[in-house]
C-alpha cells in the first residue's frame, strides 16, 4: 500500500497531464530540485565511502554550466557532446546542456579517435566536455577534421597543471564563470527552462553500430518525456527505490530507462566506480530496480555459475538441491500452475536468498534485460534463482522500450505486449512495426534513412517477428537471416545466445558456410583463465590460452549443448574460437562489447575459410 500510494503521489507531482512541470526534462528537473533540494539524489564511490549529492547540489552544479554555455553562445538547437565515463559531472553537463535548449550527444568512452571523429562531425558538435587527460588526447588528435568545435571542457585535470590550449578550460572553470554569469540576471534561468518547447530536440543518441554505422537517433523531450512517465507506470519505481548505474549513460537504456527515469521518479542512482568493481558495488548497494543489457544478465549468471562450481561439497549439494526444487516449480508455472510448495520455500529462504544476497540480488523487485535478444534458458535460469528477470524490447528510436512481459505473467520466448504508452504491430513483410510519442523523429542529417525508417507514423525497425494474442515475438534481424539447404531461413541470433549462456563464451556469430553452420566464439577471458587455473591448464599467454586443446573441448562442450536443443540441419558443424584478444575501442566490438558481423567477418575471414574447408 505505501508503495501505492507513493507512485501515486510521484504521479500526482508529475504527471504532465496535470501542468507544464514534466513537459520537458529540464522542467521536471527543476521542479523536483525546488520541491527536493535536500534529498539524496546519486551516490557515487570516493575513496572507499559512498558520498550522497542532493538535489540541490546537482543542481546548482548543473545550472552553472548551463549558465556559462548560455554565455558563451551555446543557442537552442546547437550540440554539446560528453566523452566520459559515468560521473556526477557527466550528468550535470548533460542538464545544463538541455537546460539552455541544447541538443546533447553522448560519446562512448571507449570509442577510439575515428570513432570520435565520425560523432564529431556528424553531429556538428560544437562544445564538448571530456573526462581526463586520455579522453582530451583523442580529441586533440583529431580536433582540425571537426570544424564546428570551439571549446573543449575538460572534467579531471590531474596530470595537466601545465598544459594549456585556448580551446581548452577546465569544468572548474566553466562552472566559476556560469555562478557568475547567474547572479547578474537570476530570472534567466527559469526563462530559459520556459522557452523550451516538448517537440524541441533534446538528444541525439548514436545507434551502437552492431550492423552498420551509427546513426544519430533524434530524441525530443516530449519522445523522452512519454516514455519516462510510461515506463514510470510500469515499473511502479518511486523515491524509495535504488539503482546501480553501471552502463555508459550515452548508451539509451542507461540514460533515459536509468538516468531519466530515476530523475522523474527521485530514486537513487548509485554510480559504479569502474567496470571491475560492478560486482563489489553490486554487493553494497543491492539495488532494488535493475534494467540492463543481456551481456550484463550473462556476466552475473556466468559469475554466480562458477562460483557455484567451486564453492565447498556441502554448500554446492545445497545449493544444487534448493535449485532443483526451485526449477521443478518454476516448470510448473510454465505449464500453468503456480502455487509452490512448503518445502521449495524452505530451500529458498535458507539456500537461495543467502546466494541472491551474497551477490547483491535479493532486493530486486524490477528486473528487466533488453536491447539484444535474450536466450529463454537465461530467462528461466534467473526465475529458477529467484529473481523475476522479465525480457523488454525496445529500440534507440524508441527511448529504448517498445513492449515487456505483462506483470504475473511468464513469457519465455516472447518479449512480452506493447506498452500502454505505444504501439506494436506487424507488416505484411513480417516486420515489426512501433508507433507512440515515444518514437523519435528522425535521423539526423539523414532525411533518406528517416524517410525508408518512419512511414505514417510508425517506426519500421528491422526486426523480425509475430503477433500471437497480443504478445510479440521475435524472430531475428531482416538483414541478418541465414539460409539453409531445404530452403529455410533461421536467425542466428538464437544459437548466438544459446552459446553466450555458457559462462566461457563472451560472444559468438553463427554463419551459413557450405552446405551447414559454423561459429567464431569469443571467449569470456576471466571466466576461462579462472577455469584453466583451476585445472592445471599450461599457458603463457591469450593466445596460448585459447589454442589448448583443454580450452577448444570447453567450447565445444558449449556448442554441443546448444546444439542438442536443434535440430540436425540447424546445427553448428565447425567452430574456431576467435585468437585475438578484441578490447573496447576495437572496431569488432561494439561500445557494448558485441561483435560486429561485418567488421568480424571480414578481419578473420582466414579462420571462417578453415572451417569452410573443415566442413
Amino acid at each position: 500500500m505505501e508503495k501505492e500510494e507513493a507512485l501515486a503521489m510521484t504521479l500526482e507531482h508529475a504527471d504532465p497531464a496535470k501542468g507544464p512541470n514534466d513537459a520537458t526534462v529540464p522542467a521536471m528537473v527543476w521542479a523536483r530540485i525546488a520541491s527536493h533540494s535536500g534529498e539524496t539524489i546519486l551516490r557515487k564511490k570516493d575513496h572507499g565511502i559512498w558520498k550522497p549529492i542532493s538535489w540541490a547540489e546537482l543542481g546548482a552544479r548543473a545550472r552553472a554550466v548551463g549558465s556559462a554555455l548560455r554565455a558563451d553562445g551555446l543557442a537552442l538547437g546547437q550540440v554539446a557532446g560528453i566523452l566520459s565515463e559515468a560521473t556526477p559531472d557527466w550528468i550535470a553537463a548533460d542538464l545544463g546542456i538541455l537546460a539552455v535548449g541544447g541538443v546533447s550527444v553522448g560519446i562512448y568512452p571507449t570509442d577510439g579517435s575515428p570513432a570520435v571523429a565520425h560523432t564529431l562531425q556528424h553531429s556538428g558538435c560544437s562544445v564538448l566536455f571530456v573526462e581526463n587527460e586520455e579522453q582530451l588526447d583523442k580529441v586533440l588528435d583529431i580536433r582540425n577534421g571537426c570544424p564546428n568545435l570551439r571549446r573543449i571542457i575538460v572534467m579531471n585535470t590531474k596530470g595537466l597543471r601545465d598544459f594549456s590550449d585556448p580551446m581548452c578550460e577546465s569544468i572548474e572553470g566553466l562552472v566559476a564563470r556560469g555562478r557568475a554569469v547567474d547572479q547578474k540576471d537570476p530570472e534567466a534561468w527559469q526563462r530559459g527552462i520556459d522557452a523550451i518547447a516538448p517537440s524541441d530536440l533534446a538528444v541525439l543518441a548514436y545507434t551502437s553500430g552492431t550492423t552498420g554505422r551509427a546513426r544519430g537517433v533524434m530524441l525530443s523531450h516530449r519522445n523522452i518525456m512519454a516514455q519516462v512517465t510510461g515506463t514510470a507506470r510500469l515499473t511502479g519505481q518511486t523515491a524509495a527505490d535504488e539503482r546501480l548505474a553501471f552502463l555508459p549513460i550515452c548508451h539509451v537504456t542507461e540514460r533515459i530507462l536509468g538516468l531519466y527515469q530515476s530523475l522523474y521518479c527521485r530514486s537513487i542512482s548509485s554510480l559504479v566506480e569502474n567496470a571491475e568493481t560492478v560486482p563489489e558495488n553490486l554487493r553494497e548497494v543491492r539495488p532494488t530496480v535493475l534494467i540492463a543489457i543481456p551481456r550484463v544478465w550473462q556476466k552475473f549468471y556466468s559469475g554466480i555459475a562458477v562460483a557455484s562450481a567451486g564453492a565447498a561439497w556441502l554448500q554446492k549439494t545445497l545449493y544444487e538441491w534448493a535449485f532443483r526444487l526451485s526449477a521443478t516449480c518454476v516448470e510448473a508455472e510454465l505449464a500453468g500452475h503456480t502455487s509452490r510448495g512448503m518445502l521449495t520455500k524452505l530451500a529458498d529462504r535458507l539456500v537461495l536468498r543467502r546466494a541472491r544476497r551474497a551477490v547483491g540480488l535479493d532486493r530486486l523487485r524490477v528486473a528487466w534485460v533488453g536491447g539484444a535478444p535474450v536466450s529463454p534458458a537465461l530467462l528461466r535460469w534467473y526465475r529458477t534463482f529467484g529473481v523475476d528477470l522479465r525480457e523488454v524490447y525496445g529500440l534507440t528510436e524508441c527511448g529504448g522500450l517498445a513492449a515487456t512481459a505483462p506483470d504475473g505473467r511468464l513469457c519465455l520466448g516472447s518479449v512480452g505486449a506493447a506498452v500502454a504508452h505505444g504501439e506494436v504491430g506487424i507488416s505484411p513483410e513480417g516486420e515489426v512495426l512501433v508507433r507512440g510519442a515515444h518514437v523519435c523523429f528522425g535521423y539526423w542529417n539523414d532525411p533518406l534513412g528517416t524517410a525508408a525508417a518512419l512511414e505514417s507514423g510508425w517506426l519500421r525497425t528491422g526486426d523480425l517477428g509475430r503477433l500471437e494474442e497480443g504478445l510479440l515475438t521475435l524472430t531475428g534481424r531482416r538483414s541478418n537471416l541465414l539460409a539453409l539447404p531445404d530452403g529455410a531461413q533461421i536467425s542466428p541470433a538464437m544459437l548466438e545466445n544459446e552459446l553466450a549462456l555458457s559462462p566461457y563464451i563472451a560472444d559468438a556469430l553463427v554463419l551459413r558456410h557450405g552446405r551447414g553452420l559454423c561459429a567464431l566464439v569469443m571467449i569470456e577471458i576471466e571466466a576461462v583463465e579462472r577455469w584453466a587455473q583451476d585445472n592445471n591448464v599450461p599457458y603463457t599467454g591469450f593466445v596460448s590460452l585459447v589454442r589448448t586443446r583443454e580450452v577448444s573441448e570447453l567450447i565445444g562442450s558449449a556448442i554441443e549443448k546448444a546444439n542438442a536443443q536443434a535440430p540436425a540441419i540447424r546445427r553448428i558443424n565447425s567452430y574456431r574460437v576467435i585468437d585475438q584478444n578484441l578490447a573496447p575501442g576495437d572496431p569488432e566490438l561494439t561500445p557494448m562489447m558485441k561483435l560486429r558481423r561485418e567488421l568480424v567477418i571480414e578481419r578473420f575471414r582466414p579462420m571462417i575459410e578453415e572451417m569452410s574447408c573443415a566442413a
